[in-house]
């Protein structure tokens, strides 16, 4: 009997565990949506309206303005002291020649041991996959739809996993634990230990914009009320884990919760970037987050009021920024509390805020000031 090994945050596997979900752990991994575009129409999708469908590029957040834009790809990848990259979707394969040079160029920027991996659905352009090899991939995640759980000898992705078993990739299994599907699952991983593949990723199912009707419409339902993850997802997954632990297996199985996601993965990369960007007026909080003070002037030009601001309280050029993008004044929030009821007086509007590190520079609270 396999010994089950707790993790963070819910989550938990049975040996062996793929060198890209240690690295997500530690943050270390940048996420690369190579495409929105897939061959696949998975009921459960839970990428955005934004980029579902749509041939759109990302690095983490930082959008790419098209496949050339490599220099945001690398900074990113620095920014966040990536140790590798998960090339997701959409499907990579879909755009195989694009993802064979996003491939080279990591290798050849950060060197072999730079670990990547990718999922497909391996329905279309499967015979790229050696050239994918031949570029440096690492590991190859293959998506199975569920109605070919219970025989994946029937799967139409069956040529593309065999052909990837003939190369040095490692080849695994990624599927979502869908509530009442324990038995296909187990299905899954004993299909997958007898042919050689490495190891079988269990994700905890989650609602979002785009999969909550078809969910709902399913019977699925949130687990509470501060979670998108679904009611009994996680039950099945270790319940499927227990049964597997009780075989003589050699596949390794992992089991990713949602708030292994939200509260270790995101929160490490963010932590990891936020030492490289932020600004000298900008303090770290706890969870990785950046706080400073921002003034908003409706009646005056922003760069008058910048000036007079340096010359009225003697602010040091390293503690505050105009920011004409966003269209406001930053400011260190130490100096900001000082003269923030000066600053009311003349009719500006000054807050705290929070916001991420990351390229989107998403709000997560504002605060008036003074307080």
């Amino acid at each position: 009997m396999k010994k089950i090994t707790p993790w963070f945050n819910e989550s938990n596997y049975l040996a062996p565990l793929s060198p890209a979900c240690k690295m997500c752990a530690h943050g270390s991994k940048m996420v690369v949506l190579i495409t929105g575009l897939c061959s696949a129409k998975c009921f459960y999708c839970p990428l955005s309206t934004r980029k579902l469908g749509k041939d759109r590029i990302f690095a983490n957040e930082w959008e790419l303005e098209n496949e050339r834009d490599t220099k945001k790809l690398i900074k990113e990848a620095e920014y966040i002291e990536a140790t590798g990259a998960g090339i997701t979707g959409g499907d990579p394969l879909v755009v195989w020649r694009r993802t064979k040079n996003y491939i080279s160029l990591l290798k050849d920027t950060f060197g072999s041991d730079f670990h990547i991996h990718l999922y497909t659905s391996g329905i279309k352009n499967s015979e790229y996959i050696d050239e994918l090899a031949s570029a440096g991939l690492d590991e190859i995640r293959f998506h199975p739809l569920p109605e070919h759980w219970k025989n994946m000898n029937n799967s139409s992705m069956l040529g593309s996993i065999k052909n990837a078993l003939e190369t040095d990739v490692d080849v695994a299994i990624e599927i979502p634990a869908i509530p009442g599907m324990e038995n296909e699952m187990f299905s899954v991983i004993t299909w997958a230990d007898d042919i050689g593949i490495n190891w079988v990723n269990l994700n905890e199912l989650e609602f979002s914009e785009t999969n909550a009707e078809k969910l709902g419409s399913r019977g699925f339902t949130v687990k509470d009320d501060i979670s998108a993850a679904v009611k009994g997802s996680q039950e099945s997954a270790n319940s499927v884990i227990d049964m597997v632990s009780k075989e003589d297996f050699e596949i390794g199985v992992h089991y990713c919760s949602s708030s292994f996601k939200d509260g270790i993965q995101l929160k490490n990369r963010i932590m990891r970037r936020a030492k490289n960007v932020a600004k000298r007026y900008e303090v770290i909080s706890n969870e990785g987050t950046l706080l400073k003070g921002v003034i908003y002037a409706q009646n005056m030009s922003l760069e008058e009021l910048f000036e007079a601001l340096k010359q009225d309280f003697e602010i040091e050029s390293n503690h505050i920024f105009l920011n004409n993008e966003k269209k406001r004044i930053e400011i260190a929030l130490w100096v900001l509390e000082k003269i923030a009821l000066d600053l009311k007086k003349r009719g500006l509007e000054c807050y705290m805020i929070e916001e991420y590190p990351t390229a989107d520079g998403l709000e997560v609270e504002r605060t008036p000031l003074p307080l």
